[in-house]
């Protein structure tokens, strides 16, 4: 009976999120927003500058990023096809302490979409935010608990989540 293991200590992807980061308004951000949207099939969302940066030349609240949120099976399918592009390696530094990690692409056809001249070919970062089964209690308005040492996911058990579900390979 104790070799069964806790279903409440499962890894699951909470989310995939997928930035593409522009850095000027117009027409260029429109075509990134229309990759996301062909890759992931939802609403966009356009980030704005938190402040002037000349040497850059970007204004405040300047529309500068796009970005959307994946969840589900469609997060783990494309989670799939970007790990394809980076060969299923990532860096030690790709993780963060909390169990979370994210890597970055250079050329969206590389996903499997088609090239378009009109389009344009765009990079896009991928940030996975891991979790389990029980996290809700942090998040909800009332009786809002907490979450456990012991039930927080530390940086070695993504890794070893990542190595064991995708064969994967972890570098320096």
């Amino acid at each position: 009976m104790a070799d069964k293991a806790n279903p409440m200590k499962e890894l699951i992807v909470e989310k995939l999120v997928l930035n593409i980061c522009v850095g000027e308004s117009g027409d260029k951000l429109t075509r990134a927003a229309k990759v996301l949207e062909s890759l992931s099939g939802q609403k966009v969302v356009k980030s704005k500058a938190r402040y002037t940066l000349r040497g850059f030349g970007i204004r405040r609240n300047e529309e500068i990023a796009c970005s959307v949120v994946i969840r589900g099976e469609k997060a783990l399918e494309i989670l799939e096809r970007g790990l394809k592009v980076k060969e299923y390696e990532l860096k030690h530094a790709n993780f963060s302490a909390t169990g979370n990690f994210g890597f970055g692409i250079t050329e969206h056809i590389d996903l499997g979409l088609k090239y378009d001249p009109n389009t344009g070919i765009y990079g896009m970062d991928f940030y996975i935010v891991m979790g389990r089964k029980g996290y809700r209690v942090s998040r909800k308005k009332i009786k809002t608990g907490t979450v456990g040492n012991n039930h927080r996911i530390s940086k070695e058990e993504t890794k070893a989540w990542f190595v064991q579900k995708f064969e994967g390979l972890l570098s320096e």
